[in-house]
């Protein structure tokens, strides 16, 4: 049996992504943390964000990306990239009505993995949905989100609202479910 470290493939289910972990954390060495993602039409995005410290990267293989980066948006076809530098606003969404295939990558490599394999598993325990649609939803993200401070910062939803609605699901008793599902096959 796998354990949730060497899973290697994430399927976010209803969140309309999947990603292959191409170079894990310990792959790397903490260098960087590297996927394959594929993201499905109409996929919304994650909210607008920020990385205190670490860049990121998307370098699509096929399909067409929308990439805001510091508020300007751009369409990134194969073959095209953007580098996101560390504390710079940023979001994509895939508005092509086909499937998009990128390489993603977050330097260093810090604790993304963990915060991602994480989210795979608010994923998949049908708890949340993406974007957020109903309070617990947007409470169980809020809560993962203020768990990693130094990989990520809500920007649009503000910052002090995710930390805000973080201690209502502590509040209420929430838990984050442990970040060991069987992945897909």
């Amino acid at each position: 049996m796998e354990t949730a470290s060497q899973i290697r493939i994430l399927d976010f289910g209803a969140m309309g992504m999947w990603w292959e972990i191409t170079k894990s954390t310990a792959d790397t060495g903490g260098e960087r943390f590297e996927a394959i993602n594929v993201i499905g039409p109409d996929f919304a995005g994650p909210p607008l964000h920020s990385h205190p410290s670490a860049e990121e990267s998307y370098a699509v293989v096929s399909g067409t990306l929308d990439v805001c980066v510091g508020g300007e948006w751009k369409k990134l076809v194969a073959g095209e990239s953007v580098t996101v530098p560390a504390g710079t606003p940023h979001t994509l969404k895939n508005e092509s009505g086909a499937e998009v295939r990128l390489v993603n990558v977050h330097r260093p490599a810090q604790q993304f993995e963990r915060f991602f394999r994480r989210l795979h598993a608010v994923a998949c325990s049908g708890r949340v949905t993406f974007p957020p649609k109903g309070l617990r939803s947007a409470v169980l993200l809020a809560m993962l989100f203020s768990e990693h401070p130094q990989e990520i910062v809500s920007v649009k939803p503000p910052h002090w609202l995710m930390k805000a609605l973080a201690r209502v699901g502590r509040i209420l008793g929430y838990k984050l479910p442990p970040e060991a599902p069987v992945g897909r096959a």
